[in-house]
């Protein structure tokens, strides 16, 4: 359902009029236009202001807020409040509260205290959605709405009675009998038969939290099923009651969601909350080699796979923490704009700042926004200012697509599996963290690509090449899909322990890869993590070293696959490491092993698309590249995260549109300086 939303670069901020008194209304909106913002985003956390008592409804705050956004010209992002229930609610009706594994309550006093499965948490909520949606659902002033808050975060776990209950009967629908469920979950193990749907949980506290693997991966699985139920409540009512010129949203990226499915089936467009300031940890860990802040760009790559046009709603603009935990640094003169421009390149055609104040109360009072408390103007203010001219100037980009050329295929089962499975994640983790780093460094675009069973082939052929690190999980149509893909002409590159386990998360009496052998042209002989009594592990290609770190996977090549590398030590020493199989028009490299920053590098080469715009332009590492294109035109989005200047050299003409000049050959980029150029 997720549909291009933003026809114009456009900038919003969040503001709570509920926080403030009502004689700062007016000109805080006045204040908002003149530094080009057109929307605010209100009312996520102010059920009470509708519903101060339980069934006593009433709407004059909001009214005369909008009132006067109406007449300011101010257009409102409008959100459902069920993030944050009201006390009345939670001291009448407890069983709405999620709880700890152990089954202890989490009390009023905070956020996202609720469960989902509460039948009476959903009547409540259904109710004061479809309440406003009546009352607001045909407001001028209002362009689109928010659901909830942040779905899943503080917390992606529930433990409630009404979890298990739900739970339950999640189970029964997907397996129908104890028997199948038993053997789904492997029940024969440590004598976990269940015999009665009544013996079924949710997972709770056991020796050394030793939970059933498969119980756990279902439980993720169901933890999103509640998510999308939840979400898909508040979006069918909202369709009822609101004009058709209005959007629904909600602000992510959190755990235990299949994302892509909700924003088809309950959004018009997908929004996210970028704080690239975390990259900067001020608790000893902080490492000028890695990307800090420049790492956001890995989350706002995931998110244009779930929205290609997406928004921002939360987009830094001053230091953040809570009193309880989290600090960071306030942004450096030219951060706030770099990170603008950051989630620009990346797609988002909104960007709305977090906050238009900093909050004098409550437990974000550390959470920086565009003004102090003092409310004076500030160099915030004025960078958010000097934003919106550029955004204007940057116009003919909204809209415009990543014209990445190579994609990580990622998928939710093997991420839900990483989390129950350490060994898994230790080769995922590092794998997926070096692909982001090698895109990066080597100024190499990528875009992920999330595979579900509704994916199609031409959605995969527009990359010429796919990286699908560890695929442990692997299903018959999944495995035809990379297949097909292949035979037309893609080139797949697979990592160790693929093909490993079925949808189950059991391990099928086969030899790995599995489901795709036939077209890696290889065979798992042995495998070892690297033994920290022996000297690192790697293989050596075309007389060059090859890293293999981690893991490996000792290979067996079959028919006309060629062996690229062989191991250069330990037992298996000059046993293959990566196979090259040709099928149909296309090729499959397996890898022996967890994917660095060096092998990525060197695959992308082999494959010859490592830094594809090179004839172009030369950067230098500390300058992210991301390309966009619109209309058979590219967008070259230069952003600089170093605190010195950084020299890029043009290979030929072309004009800047933030400048509006033409340059060929080197032109500086200031300290966190950016800028976007085209070909003409």
């Amino acid at each position: 359902m997720a549909a291009k939303v933003w026809n114009r670069l456009t900038m919003g901020v969040c503001y709570y009029p509920e926080h403030w008194d009502k004689s700062l209304w007016q000109d805080d909106l006045r204040r908002m236009k003149d530094a080009g913002i057109t929307v605010i985003r209100i009312a996520e956390f102010a059920w009470n202001k509708f519903e101060p008592r339980e069934g006593e409804f009433t709407y004059d705050f909001f009214d005369e807020f909008l009132a006067l956004c109406e007449k300011e010209g101010m257009q409102v992002i409008f959100g459902t409040p069920t993030a944050t229930p009201p006390a009345w609610l939670t001291e009448k009706y407890p069983e709405c509260l999620n709880a700890r594994p152990d089954g202890t309550l989490l009390r009023h006093g905070s956020r996202r205290h609720y469960n989902y499965n509460s039948p009476k948490y959903r009547e409540l909520s259904a109710r004061i959605v479809e309440k406003i949606a009546v009352h607001l659902g045909q407001h001028p002033a209002i362009v689109g709405w928010q659901l909830d808050n942040e779905f899943n975060c503080e917390t992606n776990v529930f433990y409630s009675n009404a979890d298990t209950e739900a739970f339950r009967l999640f189970l029964q629908e997907k397996y129908g009998t104890l028997e199948k469920l038993n053997q789904a979950w492997g029940t024969a193990f440590w004598n976990q038969d269940y015999t009665d749907w009544q013996q079924v949980y949710v997972p709770r506290p056991t020796i050394h939290d030793n939970h059933n693997p498969h119980q756990e991966l279902d439980y993720r699985r169901f933890i999103a099923h509640s998510t999308l139920s939840f979400a898909r409540m508040q979006a069918e009512i909202l369709r009822k009651h609101i004009d058709k010129r209005m959007f629904i949203t909600t602000n992510g990226m959190f755990g235990h969601i299949d994302n892509h499915r909700m924003t088809r089936e309950c959004l018009d467009t997908y929004t996210y909350d970028s704080y690239p300031n975390f990259g900067f940890p001020l608790d000893g860990r902080f490492d000028p080699k890695e990307l800090n802040d420049r790492k956001w760009s890995r989350n706002l790559t995931e998110v244009r796979s779930i929205c290609p046009h997406f928004g921002i709603m939360e987009q830094q603009s001053g230091s953040n923490g809570w009193v309880t935990r989290m600090e960071g640094p306030a942004p450096r003169p030219g951060q706030l704009t770099l990170w603008s421009m950051q989630s620009m390149a990346h797609g988002a055609d909104f960007i709305c700042y977090f906050r238009w104040r900093t909050c004098a109360f409550g437990t974000e009072i550390y959470w920086h926004g565009i003004l102090n408390y003092d409310n004076r103007d500030n160099r915030r203010l004025q960078e958010v200012k000097r934003v919106s001219a550029l955004m204007e100037k940057l116009q003919p980009v909204c809209g415009a697509a990543s014209a990445a050329k190579v994609a990580l295929l990622r998928d939710y089962d093997n991420l839900w599996d990483a989390e129950v499975d350490a060994w898994h994640r230790r080769l995922q983790d590092p794998s997926e963290k070096a692909v982001f780093e090698a895109s990066q460094r080597t100024h190499t675009p990528y875009d992920m690509f999330f595979l579900h069973d509704d994916t199609q082939l031409c959605e995969l052929k527009r990359y010429p090449v796919l990286i699908y690190p560890h695929a442990l999980i692997l299903s018959a149509k999944r495995a035809d899909l990379l297949r097909a893909y292949v035979q037309q002409g893609g080139t797949l590159i697979l990592g160790c322990r693929t093909g490993m386990k079925d949808m189950n998360g059991h391990c099928p009496m086969q030899p790995m890869p599995g489901l795709v052998a036939d077209i890696t042209g290889t065979t798992v002989e042995d495998f070892t993590f690297q033994s920290p009594a022996e000297a690192p592990v790697n293989a050596l290609w075309d007389g060059e070293m090859l890293e293999t770190p981690v893991f490996n996977d000792i290979l067996r090549s079959h028919g006309d696959a060629k062996v690229l590398a062989r191991f250069d030590s330990s037992y298996y020493r000059g046993e293959p490491a990566l196979v090259e199989n040709q099928v149909g028009k296309g090729r499959v490299l397996h890898l022996g092993s967890v994917f660095s920053l060096q092998n990525v590098t060197q695959l992308l080469r082999y494959c010859g698309v490592l830094t594809p715009w090179a004839d172009t332009l030369e950067l230098p590492e500390g300058v992210e590249l991301t390309v966009r294109e619109k209309d058979g035109r590219l967008y070259f989005f230069l952003l600089n995260y170093q605190s010195e200047p950084q020299t890029v050299v043009f290979n030929r003409e072309v004009r800047s549109l933030t400048r509006g000049d033409t340059v060929c050959g080197s032109m500086t980029l200031p300290p966190f300086g950016t800028d976007v150029v085209t070909i003409d």
